[in-house]
């Protein structure tokens, strides 16, 4: 059994900053990380869908560093729209594959357990939409070959669907026909996990499932209407589970970041009092 927590668009600012005035992206993401500290069983590791920081500023990542290097086990980075990749991999060194691949890019493959990762770098700098490139694709195709018997994650940061928010799919990965086309080759990739859309969305892409990770701070609005605004709110804060195991593959599971009353029993015994009864 492999398990293994993502957590996505943590958006931190400088200590003292709200993000966009309002959100308090740095308190929210301590909370994400004590809620990661208090699994049982803990997970193997972490991986962080990109949007680190919210403006790639390198006292962002400071923080950044300050609240991930609490979590004890393995963590897992990747580049978002918001992050600079040469700033994130200067200031985590030593962080699983980071000492990979071009110095302004983030990707690598890495073995977390039973299963294979492969980190993408989809971030354009200055851009809000993301693409891999000729390269990038070429280097997954030959990385994928290399261990064809390996269940395989695949983690980007843009998501390679549209999902019906409008002003979201704008913004998601330009080339997702091309990771399309490579992962149909491949029949080892269980999945591409994604963040960005700051909502739990489940897609597919190549005949492969997309699960596109919720916030760990604010959530998009969930809107279809072609001229929606782009908005967010505080609707709860959540991250994904995957749990790999051989009898059933991958699974995943959202858990919510705050804790919620109970657990009570779904049958009350006698002498087992319930809240307001």
């Amino acid at each position: 059994m492999t398990l293994i927590a993502q957590i996505s668009d943590l958006h931190l600012k400088p200590r003292g900053l709200a993000c966009y005035r309002v959100s308090e992206t740095n308190k929210l993401a301590e909370r994400a990380v004590q809620a990661l500290m208090a699994l049982d069983p803990a997970p193997d590791a972490v991986i962080v869908t990109g949007d680190i920081a919210d403006q790639g500023d390198p006292r962002e990542y400071t923080v950044a560093r300050e609240i991930l290097s609490r979590l004890p086990m393995p963590v897992y980075l990747l580049s978002g729209n918001h992050d600079d990749s040469a700033h994130l991999k200067a200031t985590f060194p030593g962080y699983p594959g980071l000492d990979q691949g071009p110095a302004d890019r983030i990707r690598y493959a890495s073995r977390i357990g039973d299963v294979r990762l492969i980190a993408l770098d989809s971030s354009i700098p200055g851009a809000g939409h993301g693409a891999l490139g000729a390269d990038q694709c070429a280097w997954l195709d030959e990385t994928l070959g290399a261990e064809p018997e390996v269940p395989t994650l695949i983690a980007v940061h843009h998501p390679p669907v549209l999902t019906g928010i409008r002003h979201m799919d704008a913004i998601n990965l330009r080339d997702g026909a091309a990771l399309a086309d490579i992962v149909r080759k491949h029949s080892q990739v269980e999945r591409i996990i994604c963040g960005h859309d700051h909502r739990g969305i489940v897609a597919s892409c190549g005949g492969r499932i997309v699960t596109i990770a919720p916030g760990v701070a604010h959530q998009v609005v969930l809107a279809f209407d072609e001229d929606a605004p782009a908005q967010f709110n505080f609707e709860p804060p959540a991250y994904y589970l995957h749990h790999w195991s051989a009898e059933a593959g991958l699974v995943t599971h959202t858990a919510y970041i705050e804790k919620a009353d109970g657990p009570y029993p779904f049958w009350a015994g006698e002498g087992v009092s319930w809240p307001g009864y």
